[in-house]
């Protein structure tokens, strides 16, 4: 949200409208409601029943491509946190892109829109350094940790946002299906580690290595 409202700050005649997306039960549309406050234009809520099992990332990326092809103004950039706090799967993003065939860029940690209002351009963080790369649009970006520092919402900001639409939509209306097809048959934590030893010369320790089988 945040960095969809920098751009438009900087680029304030290309970028007409924000939307923002999300699914999940009622509780959901509070939290469009708190991106509304920061700067969005308006919000759609895709609901899920309490009691609904949580969709998977497959049907989350068919939900949101639904909702871009239906928007009728058109769509030229999704902006996307990169992983979810609960499955933590990090795929929604890059199988949207593949839904919609559109280019992509992940762990976006700076977005530049260049002249001409065709291409961006992405810095992305990874395991060696820094990556810069083009993307033509329409595209997806996954966001980083290091993307910006969120504002806070003023008075007169969060006032208005009350105002602002929130549209609710089901499953059912965008034609998806977001009954989970992958089950997670079991979770087990990691076996605890086993405390260390020292050893009075390097012959004892080769020994205890060679004991140990990774020597």
């Amino acid at each position: 949200v945040e960095e969809a409202v920098r751009l438009r700050e900087l680029h304030k005649a290309k970028i007409e409208n924000i939307k923002l997306v999300s699914i999940g039960p009622k509780a959901a549309s509070e939290v469009i409601r708190a991106g509304l406050a920061l700067g969005a234009d308006e919000g759609v809520h895709i609901e899920i029943g309490e009691e609904d099992p949580q969709a998977d990332p497959l049907g989350v990326a068919k939900a949101l491509a639904a909702i871009i092809k239906n928007d009728t103004a058109g769509v030229d950039l999704v902006i996307m946190g990169k992983q979810a706090i609960d499955g933590d799967n990090g795929m929604t993003g890059q199988m949207l892109a593949g839904l919609m065939g559109w280019g992509q860029a992940t762990f976006a940690s700076k977005v530049e829109i260049l002249e001409g209002d065709k291409e961006i351009k992405v810095t992305r963080e990874v395991d060696g350094g820094l990556e810069e790369m083009k993307v033509r649009l329409p595209a997806i970006i996954t966001t980083d940790l290091r993307l910006n520092e969120p504002r806070y919402a003023s008075l007169p900001n969060i006032m208005k946002a009350k105002k602002k639409k929130i549209e609710k939509v089901s499953a059912k209306d965008l034609g998806v299906d977001l009954i989970p097809k992958l089950e997670t048959i079991k979770v087990t934590e990691p076996p605890k580690r086993v405390g260390g030893a020292k050893v009075e010369t390097v012959d004892e320790l080769v020994a205890k290595m060679k004991a140990a089988g990774v020597a």
